[in-house]
């Protein structure tokens, strides 16, 4: 999802005289967003034995390696069936294809998230049907979803936006009552948790992303769809390989939304360590409150808030600054890297503009967009790269 990929460079040495000698004053060194670099010698060498054993068997699209990282997701999520595909983009795709979602049908979602969570509506021929966010967990309102639910309504898709779930009992027991099954869009909040349960075993259907990014990442592009319904189970299954599951016998228009074996077998030597990384997540994440807490009070930012009953997964930390992009630049001077996740919210993208969205239909995405700031997350940044930056945000604030 755009992410910073590794740690800037140093910046050049400079010397000043001093004393009659010279000394090289040298930059500290940036603090990345994100840096996939930074993982132990131990998982790198089970990450290649696992390849190795993928091109040792010649089964590289589907097989044995996928069978067993659904088993075992499946299990580690307490659904029925994990099934893995292209990417998270393609799970939602796919997902709500079984669902048969298609032409003049409507999908209820939120305004505040990643382009996928529209864009897969509208590829089926579908019109995305938003609904403002909660300010505070940046999650569908339910408040406002059951006045958005029309006839035409065929599926409701909270964004677990930012690594923590959506209000899943009002919006499960409103769907439930106007007969629409909910897509869980988890793409951002593997291993989150609503009430016990987890992202992924809530809804209908789920889809979760993969990218190397997320806090389990693959080596590339890779999803998961998750259900308890055996047959929408069955039919991903079917839509993932063209339709059909006997070679070139078609039961329906699908599509090539299969996982590669390499990915799911990194994946499969990855998904033990999750629950350790979100810990490691959910403490930094800790660290920053701590450390920002007396300029939230102040009112001089606004820091992430956990919902009651719910496990943040602290896939980004973003926090909210009026002066945002001022922030952001005296950040960047500061050597600390960030990201807006995201500037222009769905309902003003311009390839949505058919649906008719302006300015002041949805205020609290529109506020959001204009005020969020990630800042850097990723499980092996060090203590004090946590300190370094939180400070650096505290001199940061009153940047005009």
């Amino acid at each position: 999802m755009g992410d910073s990929k590794g740690a800037a460079e140093a910046l050049p040495s400079r010397r000043f005289p001093s004393a009659g000698t010279i000394r090289a004053v040298t930059a500290p060194p940036a603090v990345p967003l994100l840096d996939l670099t930074r993982y132990d010698g131990a998982l790198k060498d089970e990450i290649d034995r696992a390849v190795a054993g993928v091109f040792a068997s010649g089964h590289f699209v589907l097989g044995p390696a996928l069978d067993a990282f659904e088993q075992t997701l499946a299990q580690r999520l307490g659904v029925r069936h994990a099934i893995g595909v292209s990417s998270g983009t393609d799970a939602l795709l796919v997902a709500l294809m079984a669902l048969g979602i298609g032409p003049g049908d409507e999908v209820v979602t939120s305004p505040f998230s990643f382009f996928a969570s529209a864009a897969a509506v509208a590829r089926l021929g579908a019109k995305p049907v938003f609904v403002d966010i909660d300010p505070e967990t940046y999650c569908l309102d339910p408040d406002r979803l059951e006045a958005a639910i029309t006839p035409r309504t065929k599926a409701v898709e909270p964004v677990y936006l930012y690594g923590q779930c959506a209000d899943m009992a009002e919006i499960a027991e409103i769907s439930r009552r106007r007969g629409v099954p909910v897509l869980e869009d988890a793409c951002q909040a593997i291993g989150a948790t609503y009430g016990g349960r987890a992202a992924g075993a809530l809804g209908t259907l789920a889809a979760f992303s993969f990218y190397p990014t997320k806090n389990l990442g693959a080596a590339g592009d890779a999803g998961a769809v998750t259900t308890d319904d055996d047959a929408l189970a069955e039919l991903v299954r079917i839509l993932r390989v063209h339709g059909g599951l006997a070679t070139y016998h078609h039961e329906r228009v699908g599509g090539n939304f299969r996982m590669d074996a390499i990915q799911s077998a990194v994946l499969s030597v990855k998904l033990p360590r999750l629950d350790g990384w979100n810990a490691r997540r959910r403490a930094i994440a800790a660290r920053y409150a701590a450390l920002l807490g007396d300029a939230a009070r102040d009112g001089r930012i606004g820091i992430p808030a956990e919902a009651p009953g719910r496990e943040h997964v602290y896939h980004q930390y973003v926090v909210r600054v009026p002066n945002r992009d001022a922030v952001r630049k005296r950040l960047t001077e500061r050597r600390v890297a960030t990201s807006v996740f995201y500037p222009v919210p769905l309902h003003l993208q311009e390839c949505f503009a058919g649906l008719g969205g302006r300015e002041g239909d949805f205020p609290e995405a529109e506020r959001a967009s204009r005020e969020v700031l990630a800042l850097p997350m990723f499980a092996e940044l060090t203590d004090a790269e946590v300190e370094r930056v939180a400070g650096a945000v505290l001199e940061s604030l009153d940047a005009k």
